[in-house]
């Protein structure tokens, strides 16, 4: 563990995007240090921020020297410059069903669920509480039954893939986390609901978990 360099992740607790990040640091293990950008109060698209991330999002990793933005391109960094604890399968075909179901639900779902999209829906179309709602459900409901749909016959040890949680795992509990937020009804999702019963077991979800986190306000922790 000597040779892992000094990592910094600029999040903020409820972006569903540095959860990710967070679940692969704690399966891997690596320690590392947050810094938190308050999303609601738009902290995260001051200059001073701006000036390190170009593109104003969460989350980004400081680490060998580089400032890396996206989820993805994040975790697969880690994964290969730390490949202890992998978050992928080791064969070809393994590796390409993780990517496309974990970009299932980075590219499909979460960008008609963000903060910024349902902000919009708001301040340009007038839309209330239940008119949001009624759209995160929507959009996330389909989204979990594409990706049911696209899971292969489920291992027994309940994950989507395999033995152990993956690159999959990393992305769909927090989609999971913010539909139960929105009262998603997740009773028709037999194999979500499997994954993430096998993934509450472990103690690196629940590290992760957003009212677990340094700048989550005392009454998310309650």
């Amino acid at each position: 563990m000597a040779d892992i360099p000094t990592l910094t992740l600029h999040s903020y607790w409820r972006s569903s995007a540095a959860y990710r990040v967070r679940i692969a640091l704690a399966l891997k293990r690596l320690p590392y240090r947050q810094v938190a950008w308050h999303m609601v109060k738009g902290e995260h698209q001051q200059p001073a921020y701006r000036a390190i991330a170009p593109f104003g999002l969460v989350p980004m990793l400081e680490t060998d020297g580089l400032r890396l933005q996206q989820s993805m391109a994040i975790i697969e960094y880690l994964e290969e410059r730390h490949p202890g604890t992998p978050l992928l399968p080791a064969d070809p075909a393994g590796r390409a069903q993780a990517r496309a179901l974990a970009q299932l639900i980075a590219c499909e779902v979460h960008p008609l669920n963000n903060l910024r999209a349902l902000k919009r829906l708001r301040a340009q179309f007038g839309a209330d509480d239940a008119q949001v709602q009624d759209w995160y459900r929507h959009w996330c409901t389909e989204g979990f039954r594409a990706f049911e749909a696209a899971l292969p016959p489920a291992p027994a040890s309940g994950y989507a893939l395999g033995a152990a949680p993956t690159l999959v795992e990393c992305y769909l509990m927090p989609q999971v986390y913010n539909a139960l937020r929105y009262g998603v009804d997740l009773a028709s999702f037999e194999r979500v609901r499997a994954i993430a019963d096998a993934c509450a077991r472990l103690p690196a979800f629940d590290e992760a978990r957003p009212e677990n986190q340094p700048d989550a306000p005392q009454s998310a922790a309650a």
